[in-house]
């Protein structure tokens, strides 16, 4: 049997002038910069020109930023936000929510759709196959900050986070801990970065002292998850290609990713104190009504008999011949 993996790694890539490199933000663009690749593949498969992936990456891009900022800012934290609104914008500080990103993207691809004559069905069909992989990326982000941890655990396979303070436990002194637990120690650097250091626990601990205990590791869950997806809808994709029938994979996508959302919640911590005491709490009823859209979109899937692949620009040929025009030149 496994013991608890200690999990300490500083979240700061490094500081490059006024500049700081996260794991998260690197983890995070590098969603689209694969999704790139992705889309461009599924693109050209399908004689759709890939000169429309730069353009539909920047929709997205936009999409999930703001739809999961402003998701986090009214469903999780308006009463801190409510009193001073410029601390909207500050995204550097955290806060980002999934369900807030899902509506954004969405919404960014009906612009898209709308403006580039492409069937919004049919964009969202290719789109969630980048959207999982980026999901999996972003939860290891969230691995390498040490947040939305899980409830504590024996499993062998827990995951000890000294660096969530807010999840550490301050046991009294002659209280056990649980075994393969840490007592945690911060220290601020001259540059304002925390110093983290955690050592092995002992049966009992000294009074005043902070225990990371052995956790869920719901992010690796969640991530593992998003591959699973990925690979299924890719593997759905491509054994129709352009007669997929439109809003499968959206549909199918919407549903499970939000299922398991809802399931894997009663692993987490609570993200914020209001859903303290709550049956559900905010991520499992803002999945609830998205795991009812999937389900509506999978029921009509391909039934439109006028439109039961959706449409796309079959430009391909023509960016072609026009790449091989200016080579010549």
């Amino acid at each position: 049997m496994l013991s608890a993996i200690l999990w300490n790694p500083d979240p700061i890539i490094a500081h490059i002038g006024p500049l700081t490199l996260r794991w998260y933000g690197l983890l995070f663009m590098s969603g689209f910069v694969v999704g790139t690749f992705i889309l461009s593949h599924i693109y050209r498969s399908e004689k759709v020109s890939p000169r429309w992936v730069d353009v539909i990456t920047i929709y997205v891009l936009i999409g999930t930023v703001l739809g999961a900022r402003l998701g986090h800012v009214f469903f999780y934290d308006w009463p801190q936000y409510k009193n001073n609104i410029l601390s909207i914008f500050k995204i550097w500080e955290g806060g980002l929510a999934s369900h807030g990103a899902t509506i954004g993207i969405i919404f960014a691809v009906w612009l898209f759709s709308r403006k580039n004559k492409f069937d919004v069905l049919w964009t969202l069909d290719r789109i969630v196959l980048v959207v999982a992989v980026g999901g999996a990326l972003i939860r290891i982000g969230n691995l390498m900050n040490s947040e939305i941890v899980g409830h504590p655990t024996t499993a062998p396979w827990a995951f000890v986070f000294p660096r969530d303070y807010e999840h550490l436990q301050k046991p009294a002194a002659d209280q056990p801990v649980p075994a393969d637990s840490y007592v945690v120690e911060r220290f601020r650097q001259p540059n304002d970065d925390v110093k983290v250091t955690a050592r092995l626990a002992g049966p009992t601990v000294a009074a005043g002292s902070l225990v990371a205990v052995p956790r869920h590791p719901t992010q690796i869950y969640e991530s593992l998850f998003c591959v699973f997806l990925f690979v299924l809808l890719y593997g759905m994709w491509n054994r129709t290609k352009e007669r997929t029938p439109r809003g499968q994979l959206f549909g199918l996508f919407v549903v499970l990713l939000f299922s398991f959302r809802f399931f894997i919640e009663f692993f987490k911590e609570d993200q914020v104190a209001f859903e303290q005491g709550m049956q559900f709490n905010m991520g499992q009823l803002l999945s609830i009504p998205l795991v009812f859209m999937g389900l509506y979109f999978l029921w009509r899937a391909g039934k439109n008999p006028e439109n039961p692949y959706g449409y796309a620009p079959r430009d391909l040929a023509e960016y072609e011949a026009a790449e091989a025009a200016a080579a010549k030149k």
